[in-house]
């Protein structure tokens, strides 16, 4: 099987599919019909070379992925919004300030939180239960192995809570969508509704999944390095 270098991700009610520059984004509509937006998504390593560089990479690789997430949920919910009501006094005196850009700068407020919560969830919160569970061992190691493990529970508890959402439910079913399309593509078969629907719901290159991994190596890792703050 080849990689496709095909990505993506599951939106309300639909799913948005990627390949390089190229992205795609097909909704359900409440009466059933299905509309598909095309655009482009150029890096800005295009632009900056500075950011084809290791860890600077991955930094920029996540925010455009925070980013363009954001975006392509925003056009799904925009098909299921209810009828618009008047706006507050909050939201008028964000657009009298902001103007035009008054939506470039929400979605930047939004990403800041994302990124907060996400660090202070699964990084700050594992660390500091951690410091006081670990009071009373004096090796690294164990404290290593309790922090990991923290992060672990709580992040598979997040997972598990939130899958019990109806609207997060129907969600994951497109993610599965997402996967049996590209599993159906790199592994040559022509891409029909037929085709697809035999194929896996798992793939080697998900998001999730490599989080997952990632805090499995984390926790080694973390044994060899250790800082003091």
């Amino acid at each position: 099987m080849r990689p496709s270098g095909i990505g993506g991700q599951a939106v309300i009610e639909g799913v948005m599919m990627k390949n390089k520059e190229d992205y795609a984004i097909a909704v359900r509509k409440p009466d059933n019909s299905i509309v598909i937006e095309k655009n482009k998504f150029v890096s800005k390593s295009e632009k900056y070379k500075v950011f084809k560089l290791p860890i600077l990479r991955g930094i920029l690789n996540f925010i455009e992925s925070l980013v363009m997430g954001i975006k392509t949920l925003s056009f799904s919910a925009s098909f299921y919004e209810e009828e618009e009501e008047e706006p507050s006094r909050m939201e008028k005196s964000f657009s009298k300030i902001f103007k035009d850009k008054a939506e470039s700068v929400a979605m930047g407020i939004t990403i800041a939180i994302s990124i907060i919560m996400a660090v202070g969830i699964f990084i700050l919160l594992p660390y500091f239960i951690a410091e006081i569970i670990g009071r009373r061992f004096e090796s690294t190691t164990i404290l290593t192995l309790i922090e990991g493990a923290l992060r672990i529970i709580i992040f598979v508890s997040y997972i598990f809570a939130i899958s019990k959402m109806k609207d997060i439910q129907r969600l994951f079913m497109y993610h599965g969508a997402e996967h049996m399309t590209i599993n159906c593509i790199e592994h040559g078969y022509e891409l029909t509704v037929e085709n697809v629907k035999w194929h896996s719901k798992e793939h080697k290159r998900c998001g999730t999944s490599f989080t997952f991994f990632v805090m499995f190596i984390s926790i080694i890792f973390f044994m060899f390095i250790r800082v003091e703050t």
